[in-house]
C-alpha cells in the first residue's frame, strides 16, 4: 500500500497524494484519468462552499454527543417526520444530544432504508431537504453514506441491466459456477442473485447482503466518482460527520476473503485526502462489524483514512458485564483500547437499529461466553440472528433485542423501576466516559421497550428495536415524572451535562484503566491542562468499596445511584470524581 502519511493537512488532499492513491487503485492511465475529473469538482466544491479552516485535531470536542434516529422515530399527525424529529431534538431532548444521526432517509425499496434507490432525494414519507437543513440549524448532522451497495431498484442499476454503456462497470455478474467460498459472508442468504437483463439473458449479481441490495463494483473509476459527488452533494446539505456503511466489503475480487481488501482501504483513503482538499472539517466514520482487531484498521495510519470508527465491542462487552457480574473482560479490553494519533476516536455506542453485534468479541470473548449472551437475549424476548462460515458452520452475527430489555429482562426478576433505571444508566455512563463520541440510540434515550410483537409481524429480528412512537403519546410519558422515560431521559441529561463540563471528557484525551474489584469497572481520564476524572462502575449486585478510587481533594460530578456514600457504591451505581 503506497505511504500516505503527510504531517501537512494541507498536503494531504493534494494531487500528489490523490495521484498516489488512484494509481495504485486503477493502474497510472485510469488512475490519472480519474484525477483529472476529480480534482477540478473538488476545488469547485471548495470555492463555492469555503468555510473556516479546521484544525484536525478540532474536529470533534466533549460537546459532541449523538442521537441515532430513523427520520419518522416519532409521528404526529398532519406533519412531516422529520419536522417532528426536530421538535423532539428542540423539545423533550433539549440540552441532551448536539448532533443527530439521521438513519438513511432516502427513497428506499428494503431494509428500512439501506437499499437506498436514490441517493440524493429525500423520502417524501419523511420530509424535505427543508427539513433535514432544519435539523442542522440547532444540530450536527450526520448522514448515512450506503455506498457498498444500491437499491435493485436504483436507476444505476437498471441502466446496467439495459447496457447503458456509461454504467457498464458499475455492478459485478459472475458465473455461478465459480468457487466463491474464500469470500467471508456477513448473513446466510446467496451471494449471487440472478437478474434479467433487457436482452433476456440471465446475470448472476454480486449481493453480499440481501437480493435487494446489489453490491458497487469499485474495479471501474466511474463508480468512486459518481459516489464522490453523492458524498459532495451530503456535504453542500449540511452533513458533516458521514457514516460510510457497510465498507468492511467495498472491493471484490474472486480468491480472495473479499473483506478488508488492501484496495477497500485505498478508495477509503482517496475519499480522506478528496474531503481534505474540498471540504476538510468532514469527518469520515466506518461502519464495519468485524473482530476489534479489524475494527481499528480503519483509522489507517491515524491521519489518512477514517477519523471515527464504530466501537463495536463495547455493547456485548458492557452487556456480558451486567449479565456476569464481572468487569474482566471490559477491563481487559479497554486497557489495550487506543486510536493511532490524535486525531482519531472512537464512536461509542451500546444500542442501535440493528442490535448488539456480537463478531467484535470474537477474539475478546470465550466462545461459551458468547452463546450465553445469545441465551440471554432469547430469554429476555430477543432474537440471535447468524452468518455463514467458510466451512458451511454458521455462527452468531448479531443479538436482536432492545438494550434496555437485555440487561433488565430477565423474566425470573421482579426489580423495582429504581434500580432498573439505575442499571441502564451505568451501562451508559460507561460508554460517555470512554474515549470517543458518545451515540445513543433514539430508543435508549427514550427508554424504550422491545417492539416484540413488530419483529413477529414483519418477520424480520431487527425490527424488534424499530418501533415508531407518537408524538402525543410520547410527550405525555416523559412528562410524567414517575414514568420509565423520564427518569431515563432526565438520567442521560445529567449525565451529558457532567461530561460536556469537563476537558477530561474530550474525545481524544488519554484514558488509564485502574485496578478494581472484579464487579467494578474504573478509568482515569486526563484533561490536557492537567485536570482529572475518576469514573467508577459497579456492574455487579454488591455493595463494594471505592474510598481509594477517590482524587486527592477531588469533588463528585456525577453520580448514578447512591453516590459513594461512606466510600461504599451501591450495586449498579455510578460515581465520576473531578479532580
Amino acid at each position: 500500500m503506497p505511504d500516505t502519511t503527510l504531517d501537512d493537512p494541507a498536503a494531504r488532499g493534494s494531487d500528489a497524494t490523490l495521484r498516489t492513491l488512484l494509481r495504485a487503485i486503477y493502474g497510472d492511465e485510469k488512475g490519472d484519468a480519474a484525477l483529472a475529473e476529480l480534482a477540478p469538482k473538488l476545488d469547485a466544491f471548495r470555492a463555492q462552499h469555503p468555510r473556516a479552516p479546521v484544525a484536525p485535531a478540532d474536529r470533534l470536542g466533549r460537546e459532541d454527543a449523538v442521537l441515532i434516529a430513523y427520520g419518522d422515530h416519532v409521528k404526529a399527525e398532519g406533519e412531516a417526520p422529520l419536522a417532528t424529529l426536530g421538535r423532539v431534538l428542540r423539545g423533550p431532548l433539549a440540552d441532551t444530544v448536539t448532533g443527530v444521526h439521521v438513519l438513511p432517509f432516502y427513497p428506499w425499496t428494503s431494509d428500512d432504508g439501506f437499499a437506498v434507490s436514490d441517493y440524493t432525494s429525500v423520502d417524501p414519507e419523511l420530509g424535505s431537504w427543508s427539513d433535514v437543513r432544519g435539523l442542522g440549524a440547532t444540530h450536527r448532522l450526520m448522514f448515512d453514506a450506503v455506498i457498498n451497495h444500491t437499491s435493485s431498484e436504483h436507476p444505476w442499476f437498471g441502466a446496467w441491466l439495459a447496457d447503458d454503456p456509461r454504467y457498464a462497470g458499475h455492478f459485478r455478474a459472475v458465473d455461478p459456477s465459480t468457487d466463491l467460498s474464500d469470500v467471508v459472508r456477513p448473513r446466510t442468504t446467496p451471494l449471487l442473485t440472478p437478474f434479467e437483463a433487457t436482452d433476456g439473458t440471465t446475470r448472476h449479481v454480486w449481493t453480499t447482503f440481501s437480493a435487494d441490495q446489489v453490491d458497487l463494483d469499485y474495479r471501474d473509476p466511474r463508480v468512486l466518482l459518481d459516489v464522490m459527488d453523492v458524498l459532495l452533494r451530503y456535504v453542500e446539505e449540511g452533513a458533516t460527520i458521514l457514516r460510510l456503511d457497510a465498507v468492511t466489503f467495498l472491493w471484490k475480487e474472486i480468491g480472495h476473503p473479499s473483506a478488508h481488501h488492501p484496495n477497500t482501504h485505498r478508495v477509503l483513503q482517496a475519499i480522506r485526502a478528496a474531503f481534505e482538499r474540498a471540504a476538510p472539517g468532514v469527518v469520515m466514520l466506518t461502519e464495519t462489524n468485524v473482530p476489534h482487531a479489524e475494527n481499528v484498521g480503519y483509522f489507517g495510519d491515524g491521519r489518512n483514512e477514517a477519523q471515527m470508527v464504530y466501537n463495536f465491542a463495547l455493547p456485548p462487552l458492557v452487556l456480558h458485564g451486567f449479565l456476569s457480574g464481572s468487569a474482566r473482560y471490559l477491563t481487559e479490553w479497554a486497557r489495550e483500547l487506543s486510536a493511532p494519533s490524535d486525531e482519531t476516536t472512537f464512536f461509542n455506542f451500546l444500542a442501535s437499529h440493528d442490535g448488539v453485534g456480537v463478531r467484535a468479541v470474537e477474539t475478546l470473548l470465550p466462545r461459551d461466553e458468547v452463546a450465553t449472551l445469545g441465551a440471554a437475549a432469547e430469554a429476555r424476548g430477543g432474537y440471535v440472528s447468524y452468518k455463514s462460515n467458510s466451512d458451511g458452520s454458521t455462527s452468531p452475527y448479531e443479538l436482536n433485542i432492545n438494550y434496555w430489555d437485555a440487561l433488565n429482562g430477565d423474566p425470573t426478576s421482579d426489580a423495582p423501576l429504581d434500580l432498573q433505571v439505575r442499571r441502564f444508566l451505568t451501562a451508559h455512563a460507561i460508554m460517555l466516559a470512554l474515549p470517543g463520541v458518545p451515540g445513543i440510540y433514539a430508543h435508549s434515550l427514550l427508554g424504550s421497550r422491545g417492539d416484540r410483537a413488530g419483529a413477529e409481524a414483519s418477520g424480520r429480528p431487527r425490527t424488534i428495536n424499530r418501533e415508531r412512537l407518537d408524538w402525543d403519546t410520547l410527550t405525555a410519558e416523559l412528562d410524567d415524572p414517575e414514568h420509565r422515560r423520564r427518569k431515563v431521559r432526565d438520567g442521560f441529561r445529567r449525565l451529558l451535562s457532567a461530561r460536556r463540563s469537563h476537558a477530561g471528557f474530550d474525545p481524544m484525551a488519554p484514558m488509564r484503566v485502574l485496578d478494581a474489584p472484579e464487579g467494578v469497572f474504573a478509568i482515569e481520564r486526563t484533561a490536557a491542562d492537567g485536570g482529572r476524572i475518576v469514573a467508577v462502575h459497579n456492574v455487579g449486585a454488591a455493595l463494594v468499596d471505592v474510598a481509594g478510587f477517590a482524587p486527592r481533594g477531588a469533588d463528585p460530578l456525577a453520580a448514578v445511584g447512591p453516590g459513594a456514600v461512606d466510600g461504599e457504591l451501591a450495586q449498579y451505581a455510578t460515581i465520576w470524581w473531578q479532580g
